[in-house]
């Protein structure tokens, strides 16, 4: 199977974070699919027992609007794409009609049992691939932000005695407990 790259990079770019999981919203996921919206939604909704909320949610009027903007993503490649995304759901209106449902990874996997065209099956492998990157990107982040604090922590201490020997060198000198010398009475 030849992977497509404008069709990775779509998958990329519509990943979001909602409710603190990555997931696909419908409209992105039926352009990917090949298909309408309501058509995906509507698959969805003959086979609702298959999607519990924990597989896909529907969006509040909030998020929904948030989800138009969002700027924060997993990683700065990310963040580009979502401006992209942002602007396409723009041109479509300002108000939404039809709160967009939010897939996430178990609940794309579970699409793939209920839409079955030969391409839903590829995108379907290529959206658990991008999921997979994300996961692995996120860990080698995680593993990272490991190793630079106990760097922190090691060099703290050391550069703690260097500040210490600098403040012991700046401090005045203590008086002399003897003085030398004639003192007036």
């Amino acid at each position: 199977m030849k992977r497509d790259p404008i069709q990775l990079d779509q998958i990329d770019r519509a990943i979001l974070i909602l409710r603190g999981h990555k997931v696909l919203l419908d409209s992105d996921l039926a352009a990917l699919y090949g298909v309408e919206a309501k058509t995906l939604n509507q698959a969805v909704r003959r086979n609702a027992q298959r999607f519990p909320t924990d597989f896909m949610f529907r969006l509040t009027r909030e998020e929904a609007q948030r989800s138009r903007s969002q700027s924060v993503t997993l990683n700065a490649e990310l963040a580009e794409s979502v401006q992209y995304l942002s602007s396409r759901r723009t041109q479509r209106g300002e108000n939404v009609k039809h709160l967009p449902y939010a897939f996430t990874e178990q609940g794309v996997a579970m699409l793939s049992s209920v839409l079955r065209s030969p391409r839903a099956v590829r995108v379907n492998i290529e959206i658990m691939r991008a999921f997979v990157r994300l996961r692995q990107l996120l860990q080698s982040n995680t593993e990272l932000a490991t190793k630079l604090d106990a760097l922190e922590q090691k060099y703290d201490a050391q550069f703690r005695a260097v500040f210490d020997a600098i403040r012991e060198l700046m401090a005045p000198p203590d008086p002399p407990k003897n003085p030398i010398g004639f003192a007036p009475d």
